[in-house]
């Protein structure tokens, strides 16, 4: 999916077709917050006025570059995961037997559906930091880009995690449920911390 045109994949979103859904939608923000993060260090990097912010503006775009085709790669996998999960659904379930084998793919596959877009969450929460550098000390003819960074990662994270949380209603198994609950809300509030503190840095 990643390699589609920018038309065509938002016309796969449009259409009947579950997938891509909310999880890859996620992972597409990501990718383009942290690409908006790169782009102030790149505007930074070889700039007399911000000698002194290179050597970390440099640190950004390494790791913005990793960052941003992991999350390309999320758009495929969280579809993937979805998939599974809806073939589970589709089981045979005329006998005791066929119940049992349905119930166990539809268990697992839910676990993957809900540990994919968790990880998008984790991803694009590491993107912050970088924001927080753009835009306190990156080209400040670039600062709402940003700022705008800031806001895509939150919502990169928060629209993961809903897709994290609605999962969560088909699986059985409850310590994986309160351990990936107690870890979507502890990263629920540290984003929306975060997104705050960075905006507040913003000059308009």
């Amino acid at each position: 999916m990643k390699n589609m045109t920018l038309y065509k994949f938002t016309e796969q979103v449009a259409s009947s077709s579950p997938v891509p859904g909310g999880g890859s939608i996620a992972a597409v923000c990501g990718a383009l917050s942290v690409a908006l993060a790169e782009m102030v260090a790149n505007l930074t990097v070889g700039k007399k006025k911000y000698i002194e912010a290179e050597e970390e503006m440099y640190e950004i775009k390494n790791k913005a570059v990793v960052l941003r085709n992991q999350l390309l790669d999320d758009i495929e996998r969280d579809s993937y995961a979805y998939n599974k999960v809806m073939e589970a659904y589709k089981l045979p379930k005329s006998t005791d037997e066929e119940i049992i084998v349905r119930q166990k793919a539809i268990e697992e596959s839910s676990k993957i559906a809900a540990t994919v877009p968790l990880q998008i969450a984790e991803t694009s929460f590491e993107i912050f930091p970088l924001a927080n550098s753009v835009v306190s000390r990156g080209n400040s003819n670039a600062v709402t880009d940003g700022l705008v960074a800031a806001m895509l990662a939150r919502t990169s994270v928060l629209s993961a995690l809903l897709n994290v949380r609605i999962n969560l209603n088909s699986i059985n198994d409850k310590e994986f449920v309160n351990e990936f609950k107690k870890r979507a809300d502890i990263l629920q509030e540290d984003t929306v911390a975060y997104e705050k503190k960075i905006l507040e840095l913003s000059p308009f």
